[in-house]
C-alpha cells in the first residue's frame, strides 16, 4: 500500500514540476522535467510492483508458515488426547475390578456380619447364663462366708494394705540395716572426735536473779523513804525489784538479761557506796549501762576473735556479746554458740568442707535469742532474718533457719549446725531444769509412747534422754517394731518441746519353748 502511495506522490510531484517549468516559459526545461518526472513515475511504478510481489511472497510465507503450526499444534493435540483416551480407558478398567472387587468384599462382609449376629446372640445367652450361675455361686459364698461381698471386699483390701505395709517395713528396715552399718560409725566417729577435741566445764554459768545483802536493815534503805528508791531503781533499770521475807536478799524480776544485770551490779555497788537515794541511783545506773555496753561489745568481739572470723557486722558483733547475758535450761548461750561453732569446725573438717563457714554459722545459729524478747517469732526466724539483713552468706542463714528443723536444710553446714547443736546440749550436766518440768516431760514421754497399738510397757530413762518401749509380741512383729519407733519418735517431735534429742528404742520378746518327753 505504501509503494502506491509513493508512486502517486511522485506523479504528483512531476506534474506540479511541469506546471512550474510551463509557467516560467522554461520550455527546454519542461521537457527535461517531464521527461524526469516520467522516468520517476516509472521507476516508482517499478519499485511499487516490486514491493507489491515482496509483500505478497512475504504473506504468503506467513501463511505457510501459520499453517505448518496449526497442522503441528493439530497433530500433537490428536496425539495428547489419544493418551488421554487411552489412559481414561485403562481407568475405568481398573474402576470396574475395584467394583468388582468391592462387590465381592461386600458380600463377604454381610456373609460375616450374619455370622456375628448369631454368634454374638449365642454368646450373651452364655453371658447371661454365667451372670445367673455367678450370683448363685456368690449367694453361696456369702452364705458360707458369712459376710456379703462388700464386706468381703473391704476385708481383701484391709489384708492387701497390711500386706504392703508389712512389705514396706521389710524394705525400709534393709535398707536402714545396710546404711546404718556405715554411715552410723562414721557419724560417731566424727561426734566423738569433734567431743573429744573440745573440753569445757560441764556446767555452765547460769544468771544471777537475786542480789545477796550485808544485812535486813539495807532492804529499808533501798525502799527508801515512801518507796522512792525502789521507785528510782525500778524507773532507771526497768526491772520489778521484789523484796519479802527472804533473809539479806532481793529479788530482781525482768524478762530482759540485759536490764537484770544492770540492775544488778547497780544495786551491789549502792550498797557498797552506802549512798542509796534517787540522784545517785540514777548517776550509778547511767554509769553501769555504759559499762555493760562496753562489756558487751568486749565479749562479741571476744567470740569472734578467738574463733579465727572477721568481716561481721558491728550489730551482730553486739548482738552475740548480749548472749553472755541470756541462758537456755541454764545454760549460758554465749558459751554455747561458741561450744556449736567448735563442733560444727571440727565435723566440717573430718568431711573436707569450709570449716570457717560452719564454724561462722555454729556460732551464730542463736543470734536470735538476744533480741527473742523484743521481736515477735521463733528465735531461728528471728535470726536467720538478722543475719540476712546485716550480710552473712546464704549458707548461714539456712543454717540458722533450719537448726531446730523449722525448714529444710539447703547444704552440709546447716546439718552440721544442727547436728552440733544437739550435741552440745544435750552433753550431761550443760543444761537444768525444775523438778517438776522434768517430771512432766517424762510422764508426757511415756503418754505418748503408750499411745500406740501393741505397746505393753514403756519407761523413759538417762533423764529423758531415751525411752524404751516393750511391745506384745503377739500383736506386733519385729518388722512392724521398727515402724512403730519411727511413728513414735515422729509423734515425739511433732508433741514435746525438749533439750537435745531423745532415743527410741521398741523392744519385742521372742520366746522359744520345747518340752523334752
Amino acid at each position: 500500500m505504501n509503494e502506491f502511495i509513493y508512486g502517486f506522490a511522485g506523479i504528483l510531484l512531476g506534474l506540479l514540476i511541469g506546471l512550474l517549468l510551463k509557467k516560467f516559459g522554461a520550455s527546454s526545461k519542461i521537457k527535461e522535467a517531464e521527461e524526469k518526472a516520467q522516468r520517476i513515475v516509472r521507476d516508482a511504478l517499478k519499485e511499487a510492483e516490486t514491493k507489491k510481489k515482496e509483500a505478497v511472497l512475504e504473506s504468503k510465507d506467513v501463511l505457510y508458515q501459520a499453517k505448518a503450526d496449526f497442522e503441528r499444534e493439530t497433530k500433537e493435540r490428536k496425539a495428547e488426547l489419544a493418551n488421554l483416551e487411552k489412559r481414561f480407558l485403562q481407568r475405568e478398567e481398573n474402576l470396574e475390578r475395584k467394583i468388582d472387587l468391592l462387590d465381592k468384599k461386600e458380600a463377604e462382609l454381610s456373609r460375616r456380619e450374619r455370622e456375628f449376629v448369631s454368634k454374638e446372640k449365642t454368646l450373651d445367652d452364655k453371658i447371661e447364663l454365667y451372670n445367673k450361675g455367678l450370683i448363685e455361686l456368690r449367694e453361696m459364698l456369702e452364705r458360707a462366708a458369712g459376710m456379703t461381698s462388700e464386706e468381703a471386699k473391704k476385708q481383701l483390701m484391709k489384708d492387701m494394705e497390711d500386706e504392703a505395709r508389712l512389705e514396706a517395713a521389710k524394705s525400709l528396715k534393709r535398707i536402714e540395716d545396710e546404711t546404718r552399718e556405715s554411715a552410723d560409725r562414721k557419724s560417731r566417729e566424727i561426734m566423738a572426735l569433734a567431743v573429744q577435741r573440745y573440753s569445757s566445764d560441764f556446767v555452765a554459768e547460769a544468771t544471777v536473779s537475786a542480789v545477796n545483802l550485808p544485812n535486813d536493815e539495807m532492804k529499808g534503805r533501798i525502799i527508801g523513804r515512801e518507796g522512792r528508791n525502789i521507785r528510782a531503781l525500778e524507773s532507771a533499770t526497768g526491772i520489778d525489784l521484789i523484796i519479802d521475807d527472804t533473809p539479806e536478799a532481793v529479788i530482781l524480776s525482768c524478762f530482759d538479761p540485759i536490764r537484770r544485770e544492770i540492775a544488778r551490779i547497780s544495786i551491789e555497788r549502792l550498797i557498797a557506796d552506802g549512798r542509796i537515794h534517787p540522784a545517785r541511783i540514777e548517776e550509778v545506773v547511767d554509769k553501769v549501762k555504759k559499762e555493760v555496753e562496753n562489756t558487751i561489745r568486749e565479749e562479741g568481739e571476744k567470740a569472734i576473735i578467738d574463733l579465727g572470723l572477721h568481716g561481721v557486722h558491728p550489730e551482730i558483733v553486739r548482738m552475740l556479746g548480749r548472749l553472755r547475758y541470756r541462758t537456755s535450761y541454764g545454760q549460758n548461750v554465749l558459751m554455747h554458740s561458741r561450744e556449736v561453732a567448735y563442733f560444727s569446725s571440727i565435723m566440717a573438717g573430718e568431711l573436707g568442707l569450709d570449716q570457717k563457714l560452719a564454724k561462722r554459722a555454729g556460732l551464730l545459729h542463736d543470734i536470735g535469742k538476744s533480741v527473742d524478747h523484743e521481736i515477735e517469732g521463733a528465735h531461728a526466724q528471728i535470726g536467720a532474718d538478722l543475719a540476712k539483713k546485716y550480710g552473712e552468706n546464704y549458707k548461714v542463714v539456712n543454717a540458722i533457719l533450719t537448726h531446730h528443723g523449722e525448714s529444710d536444710p539447703i547444704c552440709i553446714e546447716s546439718v552440721l549446725v544442727s547436728a552440733a547443736d544437739a550435741l552440745s546440749a544435750s552433753r550431761p550436766g550443760v543444761r537444768k531444769e525444775s523438778y517438776e518440768t522434768y517430771v512432766k516431760r517424762l510422764e508426757k514421754l511415756e503418754d505418748v509412747a503408750k499411745s500406740f497399738k501393741g505397746v505393753d510397757k514403756c519407761y523413759a530413762i538417762q533423764a529423758g534422754r531415751e525411752i524404751r518401749i516393750i511391745v506384745k509380741p503377739e500383736d506386733v512383729s519385729d518388722i512392724l517394731s521398727s515402724q512403730i519407733s519411727r511413728d513414735i519418735a515422729k509423734k515425739i517431735e511433732e508433741e514435746l518441746a525438749y533439750p537435745g534429742q531423745i532415743k527410741v528404742t521398741v523392744i519385742r520378746e521372742s520366746r522359744f519353748v520345747e518340752y523334752a518327753k
